[in-house]
């Protein structure tokens, strides 16, 4: 008997017999792969699965690859997807497994079609290293891994269900089947369509424009294109194709244009991007967003939340005609000058009110980076090196420091053009990946050439932020009082007057400058350069130099016996944290804030917050960095705690936190209140 259930897109319906058995065969095995053609419903079965799962003590982590175009990052792409933000030089398969280690964990790979060899790999890799860990895979073909069960996704079982799917989506288009002869008609046209459910959805999606009548009697020859013999399909696919090819037919000569350029695209996508990207020719901007319209009206195009989304097979159909039509390298030169000026925008504004919004802009275009870099690498790598330059900032913040550090190190080569701004910035964002990735000897011979580069240029703000990328690495090997005075010599630093209006290289001197002085006990002095700094960037709208401006007003508060003082500058810092991210420093600002709580008399949530820390700390992949001077705080405090609360009750608050969500951490952090109790 056909079921069905609601989710967040649209109703599931049928499938019971294939859930009790991918339900089996996970109870069977670690690693359960879902098989079938194309638009069978391997990712919405697969989906309904894991929802169904009954495992309170496993965390499950979806990963989409479909966007990702080759392997080099699969196991990056896996990381981002667990929540992990490794700031480490180590591989990322060797991080994942690192985090997993012997947590329960469920993963789902969907679409691996693609990187077949890449996934086969990762995941023996991980199955081996990590005893707890279930593995859900979607793909045309099996990984090959041994101990695999393989689930076949067949076409909807029956007729019934079928007709149910069917009718579920006619009414969804505003044709509900109410009359027998109706039901009669799609059960016809289900077996003609082989139960394939994309191709169901697809055709009810006509019913917007034409009777089922008409629909039944559609043409169902070959409007398609012709597949090489070598690429042959199963029938099942054929039968998808067919029907795409018929949606295709049915669009207007604009509509398919439309489809064809969107399928460039290598993942979701918003307005501003179709119109920038598929306008020109017949399709003028101001008919882009009609015609897209009529492609969701279609189907072949799904909008959700504000965001475009098109299916696989569907993209694929649109990337065939795409080639036929001779339009691909105009589309690459055209997305990826889209994606240039969009990150040169964003790092213009970095530092002032659009920062948050561009810190999610930056991350939805994520795949659209990536695809641009790969392109002006072939192309152009001078702007190719700016590109990955102006979203380095923000990809520091959402933990990609491997996959940046790849791309610069490939943008920047062994030649060292002259007076080349683009250039001197480039060597800034590789040296600060360095940094953050703990290699400080390599971040040292980057850091002269930045320098050197920034120095030819004759750029100020470039030489601005060469010296913050001196002081921050003499900070994290405790040199405090080099850190300051490197800066401080900086003409577009620290010794800019205050009432100046700050550019982003002023804040970041001045933000090591007050690190400096903190760390060399000129309280005073920090003290009050750090709430000029604070109220500048609040006067500016911007988050990331007040939550470490912030930090600082913190430590110095705890160093002046002010504890409460102390708990309030940590908390603001996490608040500013809580718009972009930034899990290095919300573990920073967490064991301070442990420290002022302590200090403070509140034992209980200042174990919980050295908890949060702790997750934060394995997050990154690094056990308690930052700067040398806090160490020392930081084990003096935890020493007092376990004394003072006894080594049981300190365990159980901060193991409460150390299994707690990252979000809940933050925003408690943020908020305040007593440590969660449960």
């Amino acid at each position: 008997m056909a079921w069905m259930r609601r989710d967040e897109e649209t109703s599931f319906i049928g499938r019971a017999a294939e859930l009790d058995l991918i339900g089996a065969a996970m109870g069977a095995s670690r690693l359960v792969t879902l098989t079938g053609p194309g638009g069978v419903g391997k990712t919405r079965l697969a989906r309904r699965a894991v929802s169904l799962v009954k495992d309170g003590d496993a965390g499950a982590a979806w990963v989409d690859l479909a966007s990702l175009r080759h392997g080099r990052f699969l196991a990056a792409t896996v990381a981002e997807a667990l929540g992990l933000s490794d700031h480490t030089s180590r591989p990322p398969a060797d991080a994942v497994c690192a985090w997993i280690g012997d947590r329960r964990t469920l993963l789902v790979l969907d679409s691996c079609e693609h990187l077949p060899a890449e996934c086969r790999y990762l995941v023996g890799d991980l199955l081996t290293a990590c005893p707890n860990l279930r593995v859900v895979a979607t793909s045309r073909e099996p990984l090959r891994v041994r101990a695999e069960r393989v689930v076949q996704v067949e076409p909807l079982s029956s007729s019934r269900e079928a007709v149910a799917l069917f009718a579920d989506r006619a009414a969804a288009a505003g044709r509900p089947l109410v009359a027998d002869s109706d039901l009669k008609l799609a059960a016809a046209l289900c077996d003609q369509l082989d139960r394939l459910p994309l191709a169901l959805e697809l055709a009810a999606a006509q019913l917007r424009s034409m009777s089922l009548a008409d629909l039944c009697a559609g043409p169902y020859a070959a409007v398609d294109l012709p597949v090489p013999a070598a690429r042959t399909r199963p029938s099942r696919h054929a039968a998808l194709r067919t029907t795409i090819g018929w949606s295709h037919e049915l669009c207007t000569p604009l509509e398919r244009l439309l489809w064809a350029r969107l399928s460039y695209l290598p993942a979701g996508f918003d307005g501003e991007t179709a119109r920038r990207l598929a306008g020109g020719g017949p399709l003028a901007p101001g008919r882009v967003a009609r015609t897209l319209a009529a492609l969701c009206e279609k189907s072949v195009v799904v909008r959700k939340a504000g965001t475009y989304l098109m299916l696989d097979a569907v993209r694929e159909y649109g990337r065939m005609w795409l080639s036929e039509l001779g339009g691909g390298p105009e589309l690459a030169g055209r997305h990826a000058a889209y994606v240039l000026a969009q990150t040169r925008q964003a790092h213009d504004e970095w530092f002032g009110p659009a920062q948050r919004s561009w810190y999610r802009r930056i991350g939805s275009l994520h795949a659209d980076i990536r695809l641009a870099a790969d392109h002006l690498l072939a192309t152009d790598p001078a702007a190719a090196l700016e590109l990955l330059a102006n979203v380095t900032f923000f990809w520091v913040c959402s933990g990609y420091l491997y996959e940046a550090r790849q791309y610069l190190e490939r943008a920047i080569g062994p030649a060292e053009p002259a007076r080349s701004t683009a250039w001197a910035r480039g060597l800034w964002s590789l040296g600060l990946t360095l940094t953050l990735q703990g290699e400080q000897e390599a971040a040292h011979e980057t850091a002269l050439r930045c320098r050197h580069a920034a120095t030819a240029a004759a750029d100020a703000e470039e030489l601005g932020r060469a010296a913050y990328l001196d002081g921050l690495l003499h900070l994290l090997e405790g040199r405090p009082l080099a850190a300051a005075n490197g800066v401080a010599a900086t003409e577009s630093g620290a010794t800019a007057s205050p009432e100046q209006p700050l550019g982003a290289a002023a804040a970041l001197c001045r933000l090591v400058h007050v690190f400096g002085l903190t760390g060399c006990g000129r309280l005073d002095q920090a003290r009050r350069e750090a709430r000029e700094l604070r109220d500048a960037c609040a006067a500016s709208g911007e988050h990331w130099t007040r939550s470490y401006a912030e930090h600082q007003l913190a430590l110095i508060a705890f160093l002046e016996r002010r504890a409460r003082d102390a708990v309030r500058h940590a908390r603001a810092a996490l608040d500013a944290k809580r718009h972009i991210g930034d899990a290095f420093g919300i573990a920073m600002v967490m064991d301070l804030l442990a420290i002022a709580l302590a200090d403070a008399g509140d034992e209980g949530a200042a174990a919980y917050a050295f908890g949060a820390a702790a997750r934060f700390w394995q997050t990154v992949g690094h056990p308690q960095r930052g700067t040398p001077e806090m160490a020392a705080l930081r084990n003096d405090c935890e020493d007092r705690l376990v004394s003072s609360m006894g080594e049981r009750r300190y365990e159980r608050m901060f193991r409460r936190a150390a299994t707690s969500d990252a979000r809940s951490l933050v925003a408690w952090g943020a908020g305040g209140g007593p440590a969660p109790l449960r």
